[in-house]
């Protein structure tokens, strides 16, 4: 399999997301100020900043969720304006720092649901007599085969983030948001998520907002530093991390980057 590169696998086929002069406004604040952003298939990128930087916003933008000016378009396509359900059944899934699962519901229910989003009451009420394809796909990326039939609230903190993964996947995402996927997780728990962004990263485009340093060294492919709404630096880990703006407003200076 392959694997997330610098610079995406961009093709002819190739699926990604353009932003360009991204603005997101509050009462006269300026949240999120001129934005552009390229972002290919294949290119795991980390999104990183200071609070209230503007990361967290810049997604709520592109997935419909906050009013925005500019310009977001998908392989072509103008996501701006348009309502969040329609975003997301244009292939664009985000994921929130508490997962959504559906506690009391099997893994395998939750799956089912998310595959089923354009499908009618009636039909969801239907039990299956056998799991669809995508959905054991989605089972054995996400590494929950085993907890096909566990109710979604007993799964570990780690599981439920990958469960609500697997329920984007299963959904055909192909641009995937994740806002802080490894938040409150365990070591061990932070490495499996590294490695299932791998796993979906190859094929996908998909975009991180992390404030875990160590995390972002050892999984991003590249990196984008927001501070105050706008983008300061874009690059390879080691461009960003040798980038004097970044270390005099994101890590405060450059002592501190050479000791971390």
């Amino acid at each position: 399999m392959s694997a997330p590169e610098f610079g995406g696998n961009a093709g002819m086929s190739a699926e990604y997301l353009e932003i360009r002069d991204l603005r997101v406004q509050f009462d006269g604040f300026t949240a999120v100020d001129g934005v552009d952003l390229t972002l290919f298939q294949g290119d795991l990128r980390f999104l990183i900043g200071p609070n209230g930087a503007g990361k967290t916003t810049l997604v709520d933008a592109v997935t419909g969720l906050v009013p925005a000016t500019g310009s977001v378009t998908k392989s072509g396509v103008e996501l701006l304006g348009r309502k969040t359900h329609k975003i997301a059944r244009l292939g664009v899934g985000r994921t929130f720092q508490t997962a959504s699962v559906f506690e009391e519901l099997s893994v395998l229910q939750n799956l089912d649901i998310a595959a089923g989003a354009g499908r009618s009451p009636w039909q969801l009420l239907r039990r299956r007599k056998d799991v669809l394809p995508e959905i054991e796909q989605a089972l054995e990326t996400i590494g929950l085969t085993a907890h096909r039939d566990t109710p979604a609230g007993i799964l570990a903190h780690g599981q439920k983030q990958w469960l609500e993964i697997g329920m984007l996947l299963v959904q055909n995402a192909d641009v995937l948001l994740l806002d802080e996927p490894v938040a409150g997780m365990s070591g061990a728990e932070r490495e499996e998520t590294g490695q299932l962004l791998r796993r979906i990263g190859a094929q996908r485009t998909v975009v991180v907002v992390e404030h875990d340093m160590d995390f972002m060294r050892a999984f991003a492919t590249s990196v984008t530093v927001l501070a105050r709404g706008k983008v300061i630096a874009d690059g390879t880990v080691e461009e960003v991390q040798n980038n004097p703006q970044v270390q005099q407003v994101y890590l405060g200076t450059t002592a501190a980057v050479q000791e971390a």
